[in-house]
């Protein structure tokens, strides 16, 4: 089957032929011709399979009669994410460069200003994330009422990401006989029965099982130590990858990813990093950056996980292991798109031993280990090894945290003295201080706040601030006469 044979329009037809794109893909084929007909879809397909397409194309053969009017788009798609967002403005930017249409970006991280000026010039076409789509609603900047097509994109991680309650309120704002478009790589049962509020009678495309991977990913499982011996994995794969060219490193919390950078980046690895809390101008240069090359490696947390179209990404590894199974069908995703080859290794720790279960339950398939090697091959000593070979030298422990440590294990203040009890502890008793003050022989209190050991075995009374009085509390203070004091004397 050809492009040709969908009932595409010229212009669209001549796009496709222009970005070297003859033959259609299962959810393209099936899903063109029902959305050219204006009737609801709910396409199921796994990611990378050119979902995206699968709505641009029919959208904009339907868009070529008419013209959107000022702060009432035409059309509307909504997108988790903002790197989905632009990377769909770029699809209708390649496919509709024969079209005169005004497409309209909005999402967050970019000047309200510039965003306002395209939607008073009147949008065919917009592309948001429902946070900046209700805020532009709310100030009586956007009007909805004149959708004609609503596509809810990657519509399990919309909904899933306690999106519900604005996908529920944008939906009613928009007019009821509007066409509805769902598209996702997975559709559990319990989402399913949501969208059953949000379509008509839709058509259900399935071209793949849900939840399913590409059989053009090679999927193993590399076992580790946790902790720091976790990175040095990670090094060790990289450096030994076969037809490796660039690779996506996915880690499960923000904080997660900026240690992992730092930790590439001083062992010599050309690497960048994208995560939510970057700001938006740093996100979309560090993914840039990546597209072109510049860099060989990207650590990222799952925001980029979720249909991100980077050609040629030959590997992909989880740092960590994703805590919901769905996470990691869009995660490997990554690479082998378009029918080429990949591979995707996953870090495991044998804490990690139930979330690997549940994702082959997911899959319908068990994932082999990396040559065999499963958490047997792991050494006893391996946490201790990972410790020595730490990214950075271990901190020295401050005096106050080394005492109460030794306190713990019943060791000595130092280490020619046994551990003592009684009148010859550590802190001398008060009887002593005392018998010792009437004798005239009492030292300062600077010295004897240096010379009083702590430990929490002592379970004397602390007065005031006790050991740690700072020294400048310790100096006498010298006040200067007053007239009163003058008068008394």
């Amino acid at each position: 089957m050809t492009f040709n044979e969908l009932g595409l329009s010229a212009k669209v037809l001549q796009a496709v032929e222009a970005s070297g794109y003859t033959a259609p893909t299962p959810i393209q084929a099936e899903a063109i011709p029902i959305a050219l007909a204006g009737r609801d879809v709910l396409g199921i397909a796994q990611t990378g399979t050119g979902k995206t397409a699968a709505f641009t194309l029919p959208m904009l053969s339907r868009l070529e009669q008419g013209r959107a009017r000022a702060r009432m788009p035409r059309t509307l798609i909504l997108e988790p994410t903002r790197e989905l967002a632009a990377q769909v403005e770029e699809a209708f930017s390649r496919y509709g460069i024969n079209h005169k249409l005004n497409v309209a970006l909005l999402i967050g991280g970019v000047s309200f200003g510039d965003q306002e000026a395209k939607i008073t010039r009147g949008a065919d076409i917009l592309i948001a994330t429902p946070g900046r789509l209700l805020d532009f609603f709310e100030r009586g900047k956007l009007l909805l009422t004149g959708i004609e097509i609503l596509v809810i994109d990657e519509a399990d991680r919309m909904l899933d990401m306690g999106f519900i309650p604005d996908i529920e309120r944008i939906c009613k704002l928009v007019p009821f006989t509007r066409q509805t478009l769902f598209f996702s790589a997975t559709m559990p049962p319990e989402i399913t029965r949501l969208t059953e509020a949000f379509l008509h009678q839709p058509a259900r495309i399935e071209v793949a099982p849900p939840s399913s991977t590409a059989s053009t990913i090679t999927q193993a499982l590399v076992a580790s130590a946790p902790g720091p011996s976790k990175r040095e994995t990670l090094r060790r794969l990289i450096r030994g990858a076969d037809s490796f060219k660039n690779a996506i490193i996915f880690c499960n919390r923000k904080r997660d990813v900026a240690l992992l950078h730092k930790s590439l980046l001083k062992h010599g690895f050309n690497a960048g990093a994208l995560h939510g809390d970057m700001d938006q101008r740093a996100r979309m240069a560090s993914l840039e950056a990546f597209k072109t090359g510049e860099v060989d490696l990207i650590v990222c947390s799952d925001v980029a996980a979720r249909g991100l179209d980077i050609p040629d990404v030959s590997h992909v590894f989880n740092f960590d292991i994703p805590v919901h199974a769905e996470d990691y069908v869009h995660r490997i995703g990554r690479t082998g798109r378009a029918g080429k080859a990949g591979t995707a290794l996953t870090i495991v720790a044998p804490i990690d031993k139930k979330h690997v279960a549940e994702i082959e339950k997911l899959i319908g398939k068990s994932i082999g280990w990396l040559d065999g090697a499963d958490f047997s091959s792991l050494r006893a000593d391996d946490e201790a090894a990972a410790d020595l070979n730490s990214d950075s030298a271990a901190k020295p422990l401050s005096p106050r945290t080394a005492r109460r440590q030794r306190g713990r294990r019943g060791e000595s203040e130092r280490p020619d003295r046994a551990p003592s009890h009684g009148r010859e502890s550590g802190r001398a008793p008060v009887q002593e201080i005392a018998k010792e003050s009437s004798r005239g022989q009492r030292k300062p209190a600077a010295a004897a706040h240096r010379s009083r050991p702590y430990s929490d075995a002592d379970d004397s009374p602390v007065v005031g601030m006790g050991d740690h009085t700072p020294m400048f509390l310790l100096r006498p203070v010298r006040l200067k006469p007053t007239k009163a004091t003058e008068e008394q004397e």
